[in-house]
């Protein structure tokens, strides 16, 4: 069968070149980023969107690239940070910590004043360390889950581990999170029945783009509070190899694709 989207990306930043005769909020000219999110079509020249969409005003601190290269990131960091009460639950470990979720999940929790241990292989060690990591364990020379602490929340932003390899981990009442799909089975089942029989918990909640969120985003970078990270640039006519890049799964943070 033939794909129904044939233009993918979700993540883009650019200028506006025309707009609708009832749109308000936006005017030609204006420099704007944002999320497609299940709708794609970033990966091209031109598309259109939404006024009420996941869009807003690029942040004026922000190039385009870097701009281009945080929303979905964050937009699924935030599906798991917001879930977590931050008062009661200040000692985090993030798995992944210097891809482009994992870097997210450790500048967002690293605003709400968590103490963060990051793991990632050692090249990324010092770039995690800028992003504000309380301790780093490198993966290449450590097994993690054999580190002999304990944690409030787990988040495994990279999907190499599971619930039961995290679980010794994990605090009475402790939190276990993973982004990975290829886990979705095993953690929807664990996220309905770990409540019932288990004191540690599986939450697997369902990732939504909104323009709030794309607002708050803005606000964060602006302030100084977040940091893009990209990894390589490519430019369109090049997409095929900064696919086959960053389906190797060793990619730091963000790919960009300029045009």
């Amino acid at each position: 069968m033939k794909p129904k989207r044939t233009i993918l990306g979700s993540e883009l930043a650019g200028e506006i070149e025309s707009i609708g005769k009832d749109v308000t909020t936006f005017k030609k000219g204006d420099k704007v980023f944002g999320l497609t999110a299940g709708n794609f079509g970033a990966h091209a020249e031109y598309i259109c969107l939404l006024e009420n969409g996941s869009i807003t005003a690029k942040p004026v601190n922000f190039s385009y690239e870097e701009a281009a290269a945080v929303c979905d990131g964050l937009m699924m960091a935030m599906t798991y940070i917001r879930k977590i009460d931050f008062q009661k639950s200040k000692k985090i470990l993030i798995n992944g910590a210097s891809g482009s979720i994992g870097s997210a999940c450790l500048q967002l929790a690293k605003y709400y004043g968590a103490e963060v241990t990051a793991v990632c292989n050692t090249i990324n060690m010092e770039l995690v360390k800028s992003l504000g990591a309380d301790e780093i364990i490198d993966y290449t020379k450590v097994d993690f889950t054999k580190n002999g602490k304990i944690y409030d929340i787990v988040i495994d932003a990279v999907g190499k581990s599971s619930f039961f390899r995290c679980k010794k981990l994990l605090k009475p009442g402790g939190i276990y999170y993973s982004t990975d799909l290829g886990f979705l089975a095993q953690n929807i089942f664990l996220a309905l029945f770990t409540p019932f029989f288990s004191s540690k918990k599986v939450k697997f909640p369902v990732p939504k783009d909104s323009k709030k969120d794309i607002i708050l985003f803005k606000e964060l970078i602006e302030a100084g509070k977040y940091k893009a990270v990209i990894d390589r640039r490519y430019p369109l006519e090049q997409i095929v190899e900064a696919t086959t890049y960053v389906e190797t799964g060793q990619k730091t943070g963000n790919v960009v694709i300029t045009i």
